[in-house]
C-alpha cells in the first residue's frame, strides 16, 4: 500500500512539472511571437516612412501610381489588429511592386537618382521585412504545432490558447510577374 501511494504521488509530481514546464513553453512562444511581429512591425513603418519620398518622385511621371500608394499607406495606417496590419502590408508590397515596374516604362524615372536612391533602400529594408516574416512565421509554426499535439493540447486547452496566423501572402497578385499597362 505504502509502494503504491509512492508511484502515485511520483505520479502526480512529474505530471505538475511536466504542466508548469509546457505552460512556460507556450508564454515563451507567446513572447516570441510578440517579439517577432514587433521587429517585422518596425521594418514596416520604416517602409511606410520611405514611401511619401517615393511618391513625390513617381508623381511627376505617373500621377495615378502615387495615389495608389497614398490610399494604400492610409489604409495601412487605420489597421489596428495584426490580421488588418497583415492585409495592409500585402497590399502595400503589391502597390510598391507595382511603382518599381513603372521605371521600366519610363526611363527618365529610371536614371532618377532619388528614385534609384529610394529604390535601394526599400530593396533593403524589403529584404529586412522578408527575414522578420520567416522568423516570425516559424515561431509561430512552433507555438501552434505545440498547442495541437498531445498532451501540449491539453495545457492549450486548459489556458484557452488559440491557434495563431502565419504571415501569408494574402494576395495571388503576389505570386506573379507584375504587369505595366497604360
Amino acid at each position: 500500500m505504502k509502494g503504491i501511494l509512492i508511484v502515485l504521488l511520483v505520479l502526480v509530481v512529474l505530471c505538475a512539472i511536466y504542466a508548469i514546464s509546457t505552460n512556460n513553453k507556450f508564454v515563451s512562444l507567446q513572447n516570441k511571437i510578440e517579439e517577432a511581429f514587433s521587429t517585422m512591425d518596425v521594418y514596416l513603418v520604416k517602409r511606410a516612412e520611405l514611401i511619401p519620398n517615393l511618391v513625390a518622385t513617381v508623381k511627376g511621371y505617373a500621377k495615378h501610381e502615387g495615389e495608389t500608394l497614398e490610399k494604400v499607406i492610409a489604409a495601412r495606417n487605420a489597421a489596428k489588429t495584426t490580421g488588418e496590419k497583415m492585409a495592409a502590408e500585402s497590399e502595400i508590397t503589391s502597390a510598391v511592386r507595382s511603382v518599381f515596374a513603372l521605371a521600366e516604362a519610363y526611363p527618365e524615372l529610371k536614371a532618377n537618382t532619388n528614385f534609384l536612391n529610394l529604390q535601394d533602400q526599400l530593396s533593403s529594408i524589403e529584404n529586412d521585412v522578408a527575414t522578420s516574416r520567416r522568423y516570425y512565421n516559424g515561431v509561430v509554426r512552433q507555438y501552434n504545432t505545440m498547442l495541437q499535439s498531445f498532451p501540449s493540447n491539453i495545457i492549450a486547452g486548459m489556458k484557452n490558447l488559440v491557434k495563431q496566423p502565419l504571415f501569408e501572402v494574402s494576395d495571388d497578385s503576389q505570386r506573379q510577374n507584375v504587369k505595366v499597362e497604360f
